[in-house]
């Protein structure tokens, strides 16, 4: 892959018009947007894109000209996002796990439901001594009470936010 297509595929804060964390998009999306007149560039984080005759900034963050109105954005009750609630790490051991398992605290066939507070990380070792037992039928205790995790912009954009410290100051808050 070249230098250039990386370039174009690197990712880039998208804001609202009135400075709202969006979403993220390539940079070639958002030079798209650009040259539509549909964002404008807020910062330049990453040189330039040059062409036989041009130079443009490669984008790191992007505002939208006009307001989008959304509803307000749910984190999505998925395997990985219950890993990256759980920071990777098995809450009956600890231990921070190559492969994890995703275990229901109240079993299902004893009525535990498949949602946000009742879904932990746990290492496959921890995960089979609990087997279909509830944490005190196991005489396991778990480190953190699973919860609903706060969808911030700071949670959603989390992933990013160490390679991109520039994104910091327009994601913090939201």
């Amino acid at each position: 892959m070249s230098s250039k297509s990386s370039l174009l595929s690197a990712p880039v804060l998208v804001l609202n018009a009135n400075y709202e964390p969006l979403n993220v998009c390539t940079t070639k999306r958002a030079l798209v947007l650009i040259f539509s007149d549909k964002a404008s560039l807020i910062k330049n984080g990453r040189g330039y894109i040059k062409t036989v005759s041009s130079a443009y900034p490669a984008p790191s963050i992007i505002r939208l000209d006009e307001m989008i109105k959304r509803p307000r954005p749910a984190v999505k009750l998925s395997k990985s996002e219950v890993f990256r609630r759980d920071d990777f790490t098995c809450q009956y051991c600890g231990k921070r796990a190559a492969k994890l398992t995703i275990d229901h605290v109240i079993p299902r066939h004893l009525g535990g439901a498949h949602s946000w507070e009742n879904l932990v990380a746990a290492c496959p070792a921890c995960n089979h001594k609990k087997g279909g037992k509830t944490p005190t039928q196991a005489q396991m205790n778990l480190i953190n009470n699973p919860y609903r995790p706060n969808s911030s912009a700071e949670y959603r954009f989390g992933r990013y936010l160490r390679m991109h410290q520039d994104w910091l100051p327009f994601v913090k808050g939201w």
